[in-house]
Parts: structure tokens; C-alpha cells; sequence
């Protein structure tokens, strides 16, 4: 006949490390949707104090949840109005729509050089001289 307290024992060893997880630093799957909700809530509410629009808070953030940056950015708008709180400006230039050329700087050289005589394009057959009249 077997004895039931060595299983007994090791299923009470096996609870104890497994309840000890926190302990250990080992997220549940719970805490770790959490807090992936609440920092996309947190994205959504800083794009809104920084006055960017939601689609440039989604464009800047593609891994966060769009629906919890909406979901902050729309908390954060409703307490700006609520107290009257004016956005600050963003630090970071408003990023380039999907698709879009590049702006070329200011010191780059065209890659074209059009040169502008002044003159207007004439018709085929004319001349520059008057033609004398009888």
C-alpha cells in the first residue's frame, strides 16, 4: 500500500512556488494586459496634451491598442475643456503622411536648374525686327 503523504507533500510544495510567482517577478497574463492597456492610455493622453491629432497619435505609436490610446486621448480632451487647459506644443515635427515625398531641405540643390530669361516664348516664324510697313 502507497503512502499519500509524499504526493500530498509535493502538491503543497508545487502551490506554494507556483503562488510565489509574483514574488519572483513573473507577470500573470492579466497584469501584463493591464498594463499594456494602461500605457496605451497614457500615449493617447499625452498626444492630446500635446495637441496632435489621433491619427498622428496612432502614426507615432503603431504597437500600442487603438482603442485604449483613443480611449486616453479622449479622457485627456475631456478634462482639458472641463478646466480650460490650453495643449503644449509638441516637441517632435508632425510625422509624414503614409505615401508622401519627402521634403528636400533648404540647403539640398534642386535637381533641376530652370533659367528664366525673362523673354516670352515667341511663335514659330517670327522675328525680332519690325516689319516695315508701305
Amino acid at each position: 500500500m502507497r503512502h499519500p503523504v509524499p504526493a500530498i507533500a509535493f502538491a503543497l510544495i508545487a502551490a506554494g512556488l507556483l503562488a510565489g510567482c509574483d514574488q519572483l517577478g513573473i507577470e500573470s497574463a492579466s497584469a501584463t494586459l493591464a498594463r499594456t492597456e494602461a500605457d496605451a492610455k497614457a500615449v493617447g493622453s499625452a498626444c492630446r496634451h500635446a495637441m496632435r491629432a489621433i491619427e498622428d497619435c496612432y502614426t507615432l505609436n503603431p504597437k500600442a491598442e487603438k482603442a485604449a490610446v483613443y480611449t486616453g486621448w479622449r479622457e485627456m480632451d475631456e478634462y482639458m475643456r472641463e478646466n480650460k487647459l490650453e495643449g503644449v506644443a509638441p516637441s517632435e515635427p508632425r510625422p509624414a503622411a503614409p505615401g508622401a515625398k519627402p521634403k528636400a531641405a533648404k540647403d539640398d540643390a534642386p535637381d533641376e536648374e530652370i533659367i528664366d530669361d525673362g523673354k516670352k516664348p515667341q511663335k514659330a516664324g517670327a522675328s525680332h525686327a519690325a516689319k516695315p510697313t508701305h
